[in-house]
């Protein structure tokens, strides 16, 4: 209970950040050296190797919030096999009602970068009450590098019915 406890605290302060309109800071990107990264949520901080690493933000609006603060993403990264770009997400649903869950991801580069921002869409993720469930969400990757332009990633829209 305890870890639920410290992250439900951090989920409240990137909502709390995210509704202030400190959103479009650094705060909740997926770049590596990102501090504000989660991973596996416990809501421990960790840096990733890959292209783009892990982390992100969540969607400000009251009608989303329910939702946004169940997602975590875990790792956001190119793909070299599959040529996609994909973000790994939990979902929490710590309520007591089933739900299915629709989740909007947008992958993106630093400013000055040369990264198109990106969009990943994952509809009808179950998830039972009181459990977690993975999901992975992909886009194609229409660069003709590495992906290493893309360095943060972020849920822009969550929804659960």
């Amino acid at each position: 209970m305890k870890i639920r406890h410290v992250r439900a605290i951090a989920v409240f302060g990137i909502a709390l950040v995210a509704l202030t309109g400190a959103r479009g800071s650094s705060g909740g990107g997926c770049d590596n050296s990102s501090s504000s990264s989660s991973s596996g949520g416990s809501g421990s901080n960790r840096d990733d190797d890959s292209a783009a690493g892990t982390g992100g933000s969540l969607p400000g609006g009251s009608g989303a919030d329910k939702a946004a603060r169940d997602v975590t993403i875990d790792e956001c990264k190119y793909d070299v096999a599959t040529k996609d770009l994909t973000a790994k997400i939990t979902i929490d649903n710590s309520g007591a009602l089933d739900y299915d869950y629709n989740v909007t991801m947008k992958f993106t580069g630093d400013a000055g970068s040369t990264a198109v921002p990106a969009t990943a869409i994952k509809t009808g993720i179950a998830v039972t009450a009181g459990s977690t469930q993975t999901a992975e969400l992909t886009t194609p990757y229409t660069g003709s590098g590495d992906g290493s332009e893309y360095t943060k990633c972020e849920v822009t829209r969550a929804s659960r019915s």
